[in-house]
C-alpha cells in the first residue's frame, strides 16, 4: 500500500475523525465521566487478557488484522438486527429508556450512574439517542462488562456469531497493547506498523497519523473505547435507512498539522 508520496505503507488509507468528536471529547464534564468508564474497562480488558493468556491471539502482524477488514465489516453488520430489536419506536435511535430495558435482558446490573456513563460515552454527537455505530461500540462494551463476570450461556450479549466478532476486536486491540496495560501507546502501535515490514519502515507521518486518529484526547495513550470509535471507522461499516448520518470521516480532525 503506498501513501500520496508513494511510500509504502502497511495499512490501508484512513481519514481521521471530525473536528466534533475531538472537541466533545476535550470537554472537561464529558472527560470525567469517561475516565470513569474507560477505567473500568481497561480493568475488564485486562481480565480478558489474564484469563485468554494461555491462549494464542491469532494476530501476530497487523496486516493480518487488516485482512479481516471484510470479515469484521460483515460481522458488525449483524449488529443491525439487534440494534433495531431495542429501538421499540422504530426511529433509528436508541435513546436512555431503550437502553435500560437493553441492559435488563442482558442482566448487566449497573448503578444509574454507570449507565449515565455508558450511555453518554457512546452519544458522540450528543443528540442524547445512540444512533448504530454507536449503539456498535455500545454494544461491545456491554459485552465486554458483562462476559468476564457472565458464566451463565442465556445472559450473553448478542448471536454466537457477534460474540466471535467482538472477541476478535478484542483480540485485535490486545494484539496492539504491547505493555498489557489496557491502554495503547503510541509506541506500542508505531512498533505494530513497522514489524509488518521491519525492511521498509513506515514513514514516521504515516505511524503518526494512524495513532492521532485513535487519540482523540491527545494524551499518548488510547482507551479501548476510543479504539473501537475509530476501529469501526476503518472498517467502514455501513448502515440501511437507519437514521445514522454522522460520519467519524467527514472532517479531518488534525488539518495539516503532520509533517508531510
Amino acid at each position: 500500500m503506498k501513501d500520496q508520496k508513494g511510500t509504502s505503507c502497511p495499512c490501508p488509507s484512513f481519514k481521521s475523525l471530525s473536528n466534533k468528536v475531538g472537541n466533545i471529547l476535550c470537554h472537561r464534564p464529558s472527560q470525567i465521566r469517561y475516565k470513569r468508564l474507560d477505567t473500568k474497562l481497561e480493568k475488564k480488558v485486562l481480565e480478558v487478557k489474564n484469563t485468554s493468556s494461555s491462549r494464542h491471539n491469532e494476530f501476530q502482524r497487523i496486516d493480518s488484522i487488516i485482512m479481516k477488514f471484510p470479515q469484521f465489516k460483515e460481522g458488525l453488520k449483524n449488529i443491525e438486527a439487534v440494534y433495531h430489536q431495542y429501538d421499540e419506536n422504530s426511529n433509528g435511535k436508541i435513546d436512555k429508556e431503550e437502553l435500560k430495558k437493553c441492559l435488563d435482558e442482558v442482566q448487566l446490573h449497573l448503578s444509574e450512574k454507570d449507565m449515565e456513563d455508558l450511555f453518554h460515552s457512546c452519544d458522540i454527537d450528543e443528540n442524547q439517542e445512540i444512533r448504530f455505530k454507536e449503539f456498535i461500540v455500545l454494544l461491545c462494551l456491554i459485552y465486554l462488562l458483562k462476559e468476564s463476570s457472565s458464566t451463565n450461556e442465556t445472559e450473553k450479549v448478542g448471536s454466537p456469531s457477534i460474540q466471535a466478532t467482538f472477541d476478535t476486536i478484542i483480540e485485535a486491540f490486545l494484539f496492539l497493547d504491547k505493555d498489557g496495560d489496557g491502554k495503547l501507546k503510541k509506541k506500542d502501535v508505531i512498533k505494530a506498523l513497522n514489524d509488518t515490514s521491519p525492511r521498509e519502515k513506515s514513514p514516521r507521518h504515516v505511524t503518526r497519523k494512524r495513532f492521532k486518529e485513535m487519540d482523540w484526547r491527545r494524551k499518548g495513550n488510547v482507551s479501548f473505547r476510543e479504539f473501537l470509535f475509530t476501529f469501526i471507522d476503518w472498517v467502514g461499516v455501513e448502515t440501511n435507512g437507519n437514521g445514522d448520518s454522522f460520519s467519524y470521516r467527514d472532517v479531518h480532525v488534525y488539518g495539516d498539522d503532520l509533517p508531510s
